[in-house]
């Protein structure tokens, strides 16, 4: 396809997939010099390093020839060209590129055999049951099929998504994240599509949309459950077509991402209530990961715990602190309704609270179990909830997002629960 000037060139690069690119290297009138095209060049290859491009102008020399090779130019053709050998050079660099473009996959499965990538080696998983989630990460994380990952709150849903954007062939491209349930239904548009200047009050200048900051890339969308029906039918038709238009706008731009999306929601009762398109899901859950809840991954508590006070310890500069026994046996013997977002709070809570190298078990905060068990046992439902509520607001210091999250209910949910318990609005930052 033609491009008339080199901002139409970079633009479609853009938006569009392309297999290789011929520009010429002299554009105004009365220029001989190709520093026109050169320039042009180099903004290419920093858009894309492994993009073919041929170079072509009718005042060769040999030392702009040298110099458009040395940029990164994989053929030179001097103007007046024959015919034959331009598209011969055209098909040998499309080949090429596309090889280079397999090999790239090639190494980012052979690096996931070889247990070489520093994307999966973040992931802290020994138990059994994180054994079927890494299998899955090997086998669908080089492609780009779209992923659907399930499981309730805080069990690490957006690390993963990390890591399949690490191990696949897009990992030097961006990894864009939107949380949908923090969007209002009024900017929803604007913030995944863009919009262009004056298309609604504020909209003092152009602005570019997630799905284009995320082109070549991976979009992460989390809590994808919480779409409006709205909401869900423009982000069907992104799928489906692979283009969009900014708020404002009547003109449509390609774009190329893989989209990856979480969710702690039940997805199938979504669908089957109608709160959720089922051809939606079809296009967002070519694969399902389901990050198994804590609880399940005892086995893991241990390393995960060690793997944050690690982290934590080069954050604070605390020394070489550890878990005392008793305080690991604390850990283990904990049900960790937050999950693994829960049990690094703790440990971070633990870290700080700790007055010597030893962290006790005194310092981790957490209840000693049964405690509350025969009382429990004598409580009506709503009074079990209302001891719940106290306990996960207490634990996370009364924070709201924190405690809904633990309790594996919505922030508006627990509001509601606050007001019906008469528990007042927590002093503490929500």
């Amino acid at each position: 396809m033609p491009a008339s000037s080199p901002h139409e060139v970079l633009a479609r690069l853009e938006l569009e997939d392309v297999d290789v690119v011929l520009i010429d290297l002299n554009y105004a009138r009365d220029t001989t010099s190709g520093l026109e095209g050169l320039g042009l060049l180099d903004q290419i290859l920093s858009l894309d390093p492994q993009l073919p491009v041929v170079v072509m102008t009718a005042w060769a020399s040999v030392e702009l020839a040298v110099e458009a090779m040395r940029r990164g130019a994989r053929d030179f053709v001097e103007k007046p060209w024959e015919n034959s050998r331009l598209i011969a050079i055209l098909r040998t660099q499309i080949a090429l590129g596309r090889a280079i473009l397999k090999g790239a996959r090639l190494e980012a499965e052979n690096r996931l055999l070889r247990g070489e990538d520093t994307a999966l080696a973040a992931l802290v998983a020994t138990a059994p049951a994180m054994m079927p989630v890494l299998e899955l990460i090997r086998r669908v994380g080089p492609a780009d099929a779209n992923v659907l990952i399930t499981g309730e709150n805080g069990t690490g849903k957006s690390l993963v998504a990390r890591v399949l954007h690490g191990v696949s062939a897009r990992h030097d491209r961006p990894l864009i994240t939107v949380n949908i349930g923090s969007l209002a239904t009024s900017v929803y548009e604007s913030e995944i599509f863009g919009h262009v200047k004056g298309a609604f009050t504020d909209a003092r200048q152009d602005r570019i949309g997630r799905f284009e900051l995320a082109h070549g890339g991976t979009l992460f969308l989390d809590e994808v459950a919480n779409l409006g029906p709205g909401q869900q039918a423009k982000l069907l038709r992104v799928l489906d077509t692979g283009e969009l238009e900014r708020v404002g706008s009547s003109r449509t731009r390609r774009v190329d991402v893989r989209v990856i999306s979480a969710t702690n929601a039940d997805i199938g009762e979504e669908t089957r209530s109608g709160r959720f398109r089922q051809d939606l899901l079809f296009r967002l859950n070519t694969v399902e990961i389901r990050i198994p809840p804590l609880r399940d991954r005892r086995e893991d508590i241990r390393p995960l715990a060690e793997h944050f006070l690690a982290s934590l310890v080069q954050r604070y500069r605390r020394g070489s602190p550890r878990f005392s026994t008793e305080a690991m046996h604390r850990l283990l013997d904990h049900r960790w309704p937050g999950n693994v977002r829960e049990l690094a709070h703790v440990v971070e809570r633990a870290l700080l609270m700790a007055e010597g190298e030893c962290i006790e078990s005194r310092d981790l905060g957490l209840e000693v179990p049964g405690h509350d068990l025969g009382r429990i046992d004598h409580m009506t439902l709503d009074e079990a909830e209302k001891v719940l509520i106290e306990k996960a607001l207490a634990r996370f210091g009364g924070n709201v997002s924190e405690a809904a999250r633990a309790l594996g209910v919505s922030r508006s949910a627990l509001y509601r629960r606050l007001e019906k318990h008469a528990l007042g609005s927590p002093q503490a930052s929500a």
